[in-house]
């Protein structure tokens, strides 16, 4: 694997542990020599992943829309800065250049993230490792819900086995 698709949030969250698993996740992925491709902004855990990596000579590639740069959020020190016209172009090139996907803690965008990558997965649009890093088990409820949708009979249990979970960021790189 070379290129690490991170998925998280562009808030830090109320407890400090989920900005440290940003931070060791950017770092190990520089170190490692791998590339992380990101959402492009500058702020929450986002920010700390990106500048993790870059503080140590990592290669970063954000990726961010048009009209969110346009309010200042982008990290303009990223090794490559690529501005789309849209949320989904976003994704689609973030998709396309990534070999794995990891998810952080986040809100709705970071969820639409994994969502639609887990989807196309399902649909056969790729075939890349996907892992939540279940920081502070922040991810217990998704996975309860995941295995009920499989339960009720709307989610094939090989397809609710797509959605890898790791407890630390080793896991999460041994299993991408």
């Amino acid at each position: 694997m070379s290129t690490i698709c991170v998925f998280c949030g562009s808030r830090s969250g109320t407890n400090s542990c989920y900005a440290e698993a940003a931070r060791e996740l950017g770092e190990t992925i520089a170190t490692r020599g791998h590339t992380l491709i990101y959402g492009g902004g500058n702020i929450g855990l986002m920010g700390i992943v990106a500048r993790s990596a870059l503080n140590l000579g990592g290669t970063v590639v954000g990726v961010i829309p048009q009209f969110m740069a346009e309010r200042e959020i982008v990290l303009e020190e990223t090794t490559e800065l690529i501005v789309v016209g849209s949320m989904h172009q976003r994704k689609a090139i973030m998709a396309e250049r990534a070999d794995a996907f990891v998810a952080l803690p986040g809100g709705y965008g970071t969820c639409d993230e994994l969502f639609e990558i887990l989807t196309w997965h399902q649909i056969g649009l790729h075939a890349k490792p996907v892992t939540l890093l279940n920081v502070n088990n922040f991810f217990d409820p998704l996975l309860t819900w995941a295995d009920h949708m499989a339960a009720e009979g709307f989610l094939q249990e090989k397809h609710r086995n797509y959605l890898r979970v790791a407890a630390t960021v080793d896991e999460v790189l041994h299993m991408s």
